[in-house]
């Protein structure tokens, strides 16, 4: 048996060196941008973006031998505020003397956007070069100042072949493997490595774990025929193209109106040990893409149930998503938020110069009075709350971005922007003038 308390073997078997990692070559290739850095001893701050197990601590181990510098290395779901300011500190401390603070912070996707705000000024000043690990797009996750002073390294999927040559060099370089003297045979590995997804911790972990079960029942030989046997209920779960596949079956039967799709694949997902607040963001964002102002309580109903996700927590908190689940499986549909905004993007791209009309303006001083900012503005509420004139800037007066479906409670909100503005001409009951 291997000795009780050894660490995984996908830490025994983080690269030593550049030559010894395995994928990543348009990064860590000969002229990847990586490589270049680290081997004249330097490195910028940077977001390594990509899926489980593709080397994104690997990488980071990389730059903490390669790099003279103070390392650091906190957890995003781990450590908060506290742990943060208290490196920081030290950090500031480090570069009155002249040296370098190299700041790794696994899942940084995890740190909510005030934890964030405390890195950008470091990060700004030079001094901490933050190395943020994510598996989740940074675009959404990263405040928009820290990301822009961050260089996005997208890393790739290991292939198949990748994962074959880790876990043979494992078999023949790890000292408990090669004690164990457990013949495998090329087609487990093949397996393994086919149907873990690019995934090289759970490759090599999938195979310590079997070849403990070999052990175990007395054998000195691993065959495919045996694997079924000899591994758990389930060798090779929840990879990362499951955790694609189900979110998007569970998003596209709640957006078709299919309870019992919704809370089966849902209910999948939490099984198989997905982060319950992924499933809450997720439906916090169906509620204003597809039901939207069709049922506008929907959106209150998913931020809510990721409230309780925080507050109450697995496994409990499973039939909170399933009581939002089916109530945005069952609400009626609208995407009109989602093609204004749209619509609205588009206008501005085209129109970014467009002048805010002078009586929209506000009169602060008696110069901008003069010169007729606030002249002609009616105040609605004196008037009986409605003043019939467009706000746009000028030019873009028909401009008509928000188009209300006759779905829901947004039939209501239909009719009462037709009773207020009327039909514009060429329009009819479905389509207004996008300008």
């Amino acid at each position: 048996m291997f000795t009780q308390g050894s660490e995984p073997l996908a830490e025994r078997m983080r690269p030593k060196d550049l030559d010894e990692l395995v994928g990543q070559e348009h990064v860590l290739g000969e002229n990847g941008v990586l490589r270049r850095a680290l081997e004249s001893g330097s490195i910028f701050s940077c977001i390594l973006y990509g899926p489980p197990g593709c080397g994104k601590s690997s990488i980071a181990e990389l730059i903490k031998k390669y790099v003279d510098a103070e390392f650091h290395s906190l957890s995003g779901s781990l450590h908060g505020a506290a742990e943060i300011k208290q490196m920081l500190s030290r950090a500031q401390e480090l570069k009155k003397y002249g040296k370098r603070t190299i700041l790794f912070i696994d899942e940084i996707h995890r740190l909510n956007k005030t934890q964030q705000d405390l890195l950008l000024s470091r990060v700004e000043d030079g001094t901490i070069v933050l190395i943020g690990a994510t598996t989740e797009n940074p675009s959404f996750e990263i405040i928009a100042p820290l990301l822009s002073r961050c260089r996005v390294i997208q890393l790739k999927p290991l292939t198949t072949e990748d994962l074959l040559k880790i876990m043979k060099r494992a078999v023949e370089r790890d000292e408990l493997f090669r004690r164990s003297q457990v013949e495998i045979e090329e087609e487990v590995l093949s397996y393994i490595a086919k149907e873990s997804n690019g995934d090289a911790r759970y490759a090599l972990n999938t195979l310590e774990t079997i070849v403990e079960a070999t052990l175990s029942k007395g054998l000195k030989k691993l065959r495919l025929q045996d694997l079924a046997e000899l591994s758990p209920s389930k060798v090779l779960t929840y990879t990362e193209e499951n955790h694609y596949d189900l979110a998007s079956a569970f998003i596209k039967s709640l957006r078709g109106s299919d309870p019992d799709a919704a809370l089966y694949y849902m209910v999948r997902m939490l099984e198989s040990g997905e982060d319950p607040r992924f499933i809450a963001r997720r439906m916090i964002i169906l509620a204003s893409e597809d039901v939207g102002l069709a049922d506008p309580f929907a959106l209150v109903i998913a931020v809510s149930a990721a409230q309780a996700v925080e507050h109450v927590g697995m496994p409990e908190c499973a039939l909170n998503l399933a009581e939002a689940a089916i109530y945005l499986a069952t609400a009626p549909k609208s995407n009109s938020t989602y093609e204004a905004l749209s619509r609205a993007k588009e206008l501005v791209e085209k129109t970014k110069d467009a002048e805010v009309p002078l009586f929209l303006r506000n009169p602060v001083t008696k110069l901008m009075k003069n010169m007729g900012y606030g002249k002609g503005y009616i105040y609605p509420h004196d008037v009986g709350g409605f003043v019939r004139r467009s706000y746009m800037p000028e030019g873009l007066e028909d401009v008509r971005l928000y188009v209300p479906k006759d779905v829901g409670k947004e039939s209501s909100i239909k009719k009462r922007l037709e009773q207020l503005w009327g039909k514009r001409e060429g329009e009819d009951d479905e389509t207004r003038s996008e300008g």
